[in-house]
């Protein structure tokens, strides 16, 4: 949530942003407007990745003030037809397939739709409960229509959802972790269950069965989600699954903090900007000599598969990557 306490107006927020070309000066004179209720550029260039919370060194948390100020002067150009897709996301038929009694829930939320065929198949997952569907829906995807307002009235109802599924949830969807473990902190709401992310779960799996894996001995570059900007600290799990499975992850320049957005989130939008941003992801991978795109978000997944397959550069979801490690799944020829 937005601080203004915490803001000494620095201008490294939207100095760092990979999208506008802003001097400190700039920058802070946008972050200015914004705090005194004035409309600023920023507002009609912003592409909803929530970087700048993750750049700002207060802690200020600078998106919460953009994102509240796109949904006020209603700057974000998105098509209605766009915003309608979260509306129709929250009724998507329900399913809660049993597992084995005793272990943790999996719920997908509404991403089924764009994983991979059999991505959430064999030993890893076999023995888990998995939960689909409109009342898992967490809502965070509205930031990306420059809104803020339908995350905060859905919050409880989400969180609510989900606590009545069991004592243990991991969370497929990076936008469903931020949501509870970062998010609902600013409406005032506790998590009544036990949680963590399916990169956390993998990681655990792999230091359990570590006689099961063969090394890929491959090099893969890593598309990290814009939600991962409100929970950093997970990204040490992509590393230690990549090192448990044999994988070298280059060291690119649009790597973690500096990780370019898939372009999901405005593609639609600007899509010129999304063209250059997608060529000039998927040609650093290349550059930085990846074997394949490694893709955690399934929107991420769906969004990159025709610019990977024209630049000839191979795109796995991470866990067919684990998979292949585990004897289940050939790596891609």
């Amino acid at each position: 949530m937005w601080n203004a306490s915490k803001c000494d107006l620095c201008g490294i927020c939207l100095e760092r942003c990979l999208y506008v070309d802003y001097d400190k000066k700039k920058a802070a004179a946008d972050i200015k407007d914004l705090m005194d209720g004035r409309p600023a550029d920023i507002l009609s260039k912003c592409v909803t990745c929530c970087a700048c919370s993750e750049y700002c060194p207060t802690g200020a948390d600078p998106f919460d003030l953009i994102l509240n100020a796109m949904e006020k002067y209603k700057s974000f150009p998105i098509k209605p037809e766009a915003v309608g897709f979260f509306g129709m996301a929250s009724s998507v038929p329900n399913q809660v397939i049993k597992g084995r009694q005793g272990k943790p829930v999996l719920s997908l939320c509404v991403m089924e739709m764009s994983l991979p065929p059999d991505a959430i198949g064999g030993q890893m997952f076999d023995d888990l409960t998995i939960a689909k569907g409109g009342d898992y829906f967490c809502y965070l995807g509205y930031v990306h229509a420059g809104m803020e307002t339908p995350l905060a009235e859905n919050a409880r109802k989400f969180i609510d959802n989900v606590a009545g599924l069991g004592d243990e949830i991991i969370f497929l969807h990076d936008d469903c972790y931020a949501m509870v473990d970062a998010k609902v902190r600013d409406y005032g709401i506790e998590v009544p269950f036990k949680y963590m992310h399916i990169l956390e779960y993998m990681r655990n799996y792999l230091r359990d069965n570590k006689g099961k894996i063969t090394k890929l001995g491959v090099k893969a570059a890593y598309q990290r989600p814009c939600a991962s900007r409100y929970t950093p600290a997970k990204d040490v799990f992509v590393d230690e699954i990549f090192d448990l499975i044999g994988v070298e992850r280059p060291k690119r320049e649009y790597e973690r903090e500096k990780a370019l957005c898939c372009t999901g989130a405005f593609v639609k939008v600007y899509p010129q900007l999304a063209a250059e941003v997608q060529a000039k992801n998927v040609d650093d991978a290349i550059r930085y000599g990846a074997d394949v795109l490694v893709t955690l978000c399934p929107m991420c997944d769906r969004v990159l598969r025709r610019p990977t397959t024209e630049r000839g550069l191979r795109k796995v979801f991470i866990t067919d990557l684990v998979r292949m490690a585990l004897g289940e799944k050939t790596f891609p020829a």
